[in-house]
């Protein structure tokens, strides 16, 4: 870092100092300078508590507790010239201290803050200053997992900064700022800057973290799914047998949303479903040509009320023109993934999928026989989980 001198147009450096040899201290110096000039952080923030140690059934104590803009806890904490090891440890602790703060416990902390060390004020109004909103209502406090943490130091260990990357790809906001003092003369000057993430790569830093974040959720519901579908498939199938249905005899649990049983004509299998929101009774005509298909389909259509009245009620028939596939289901709403529910939705099945073979194995037969080359080979096709 240079002064610059106009008059004789040279520049002459600054002399880098350590904190320690100017005998500032991290309480009395530096957290004081934040206090006073929060947006020396790159941001508009307030700071609502300083030394906060009130976390139950411990004495640990966090350097600054500050609000953003969007309403989010910040924390921050200070090391002068050396990070140490254990920085981002106290700064994860902390912040899953406050993650549980409600706006009114906020209110409570930053009105303690005002009347000790301002000299009183309205913690509410100067909040709903900050927040730029007319009523504390309008605006959410601490939502979610928004907490962040801001680490200020000299210099940062590898541990640290590695640490904090890691956070940064995970979703987790942490920022690391390098302070640095300097002298020239009697004067001293303070450096400032956000080293991790930099400020141009802060933002897509963000939207790659977001993208992981979303992947990995998406993963772990996927995951829960399918362990959730085999519990399902296994009580369900104990069940089909118990009643004499050998439809699945030789069929296993399966993660799958689908079990599929032979009918009699390849290609056209009948159908169990567990999805979400409800389960299915079905007949899939999913032979290799779509023509097939449609040709049968519109068979069974026309000996509709006969089929409908064997099975015991209206279904839904879907020819599905834009697809190579048809369907005629039944179905029942149920929240699948109650597994209180469970023990109805098995009986439920059972008693439909007897009356679905016994609705359709004879005239799909029949009329399969009329397909000219009909290919008996048996295809698993996945229904639709609508």
């Amino acid at each position: 870092m240079f002064r610059v001198d106009r008059n004789q147009n040279r520049i002459a450096r600054l002399a880098q100092r350590r904190f320690g040899e100017l005998a500032l201290r991290e309480r009395d110096h530096l957290q004081e300078w934040l206090v006073h000039q929060p947006d020396a952080l790159g941001e508009d923030l307030l700071i609502v508590q300083k030394e906060f140690d009130g976390f139950d059934e411990t004495r640990e104590r966090l350097d600054l507790l500050a609000l953003d803009k969007a309403g989010n806890l910040v924390i921050i904490e200070n090391k002068l010239d050396d990070s140490g090891r254990d920085v981002t440890w106290q700064a994860l602790k902390y912040t899953a201290y406050v993650s549980g703060l409600n706006k009114l416990q906020i209110v409570e902390i930053y009105q303690q803050y005002l009347d000790r060390y301002c000299g009183g004020g309205s913690a509410v109004e100067r909040i709903c200053e900050f927040m730029e909103v007319e009523e504390l209502q309008e605006t959410v406090l601490n939502p979610g997992n928004g907490q962040r943490m801001m680490f200020i130091a000299a210099n940062f260990r590898r541990e640290v900064t590695a640490t904090v990357l890691w956070l940064l790809s995970r979703g987790i906001r942490a920022q690391c700022f390098r302070v640095v003092p300097y002298s020239f003369g009697d004067e001293l000057f303070i450096d400032l800057q956000q080293i991790i993430p930099t400020p141009e790569a802060a933002d897509y830093m963000i939207g790659i973290s977001s993208k992981e974040v979303e992947e990995t959720s998406a993963q772990g519901v996927q995951a829960r799914r399918h362990q959730v579908r085999l519990q399902f498939w296994a009580r369900a199938l104990e069940k089909l047998r118990a009643d004499g249905i050998t439809l699945f005899a030789n069929v296993n649990p399966s993660r799958d949303h689908w079990l599929n049983a032979g009918s009699g004509v390849g290609g056209c299998p009948f159908t169990i479903v567990f999805a979400r929101d409800e389960v299915r009774v079905e007949v899939n005509l999913a032979r290799a040509d779509r023509d097939q298909n449609k040709w049968l389909f519109d068979r069974l259509e026309a000996d509709r009320s006969a089929i409908e009245a064997r099975f015991g009620t209206e279904m839904s028939w879907s020819r599905l023109d834009e697809r190579k596939q048809s369907r005629i289901s039944y179905s029942h709403p149920f929240d699948g993934f109650d597994a209180d529910n469970w023990p109805e939705m098995i009986t439920w099945l059972s008693e439909h999928i007897r009356k679905l073979e016994a609705a359709f194995r004879q005239p799909l037969a029949q009329y399969a026989r009329s397909i000219p080359s009909v290919d008996e080979t048996t295809e698993s096709v996945a229904p639709v989980d609508y």
